[in-house]
């Protein structure tokens, strides 16, 4: 009986030292989005004489509203909707179809295919990017919104997460759509898309946080301001002598709201799919 009090003791121990140790890294990883909202609600002089001083003195709220009249902040949101909507939804379609043949098709040279089609992980996007440029300027899609969407709708990395889960899934699942002459479309749209809903919305949020967050092809391809994303309009707030951090942590946060609320609200499929994905290689 006193063996058992003591396995208890240590279990409550060893409770409460990963409780303090967890919510010590917590806020190790929360406390930069804090010092922006902190900030965010600064005046200039006050980021300025206390940038440490996470609670301002005088909360700052028309700081947000500095944002909208500086930048045409809502046009350059709308082009990072429709560019990463776009290139989401392409991208779990051209993955899907990647990933079923791949995991369910048997053909020749079906493995040798997919080593060269993974081998593409390891070229970083910055030794494409003058490729892509010419490709696109050849066809006349420099400064579009275009020229973002089909750069990023195709992705190893898409096919081969997809591939993963897709291969977790038995086989038996489909003998009984098989025998009812169902296709290879027809078993994937009914049976392992339904199935892929963990996986297709980690895909999503990965792919979200890519596009959302791309500053290099934006700068790259775009030209005209009608045609910039988030992260070009946000650099614009730096100036070249002075810039305005309380704006600046200001826009951030309202340009960051969209993935914190889907992260919140699909995090349940994410952490699913991200455990799921790796059971069978």
């Amino acid at each position: 009986m006193r063996t058992g009090i003591i396995r208890i003791g240590r279990n409550n121990l060893n409770r409460i030292f990963l409780t303090l140790l967890f919510s010590i890294i917590a806020f190790i990883t929360i406390s930069p989005l804090l010092w922006a909202l902190s900030t965010s609600l600064k005046t200039d002089l006050e980021v300025l004489e206390k940038p440490y001083n996470l609670f301002p003195e005088k909360l700052q709220f028309q700081n947000y509203r500095t944002v909208f009249t500086i930048l045409p902040f809502l046009l350059y949101f709308k082009n990072s909707v429709v560019v990463s909507a776009t290139v989401i939804v392409g991208t779990l379609v051209t993955s899907s179809l990647a990933a079923y043949a791949f995991s369910r098709l048997h053909f020749k040279g079906r493995t040798v295919l997919f080593m060269l089609y993974l081998a593409t992980l390891m070229v970083p996007r910055q030794v494409v990017l003058v490729p892509n440029f010419v490709i696109l300027r050849n066809l006349g899609l420099l400064d579009n919104l275009w020229s973002l969407i089909l750069t990023g709708v195709f992705t190893a990395y898409g096919t081969f997460f997809l591939r993963q889960f897709f291969l977790s899934l038995p086989i038996e699942l489909e003998e009984a759509a098989i025998i009812d002459g169902l296709g290879h479309f027809g078993r994937l749209a009914l049976i392992i898309i339904p199935l892929a809903k963990p996986a297709l919305v980690t895909l999503t949020i990965i792919t979200l946080l890519n596009i959302w967050n791309d500053f290099l092809f934006p700068l790259v391809f775009i030209n005209s301001d009608i045609n910039r994303t988030l992260t070009i309009g946000l650099s614009l707030l730096r100036g070249d002598y002075d810039t305005r951090w309380n704006i600046v942590m200001a826009a951030t946060l309202l340009s960051i709201t969209p993935l914190l609320a889907l992260f919140v609200f699909a995090q349940r499929f994410f952490i699913e799919g991200i455990a799921l994905s790796g059971i069978k290689g």
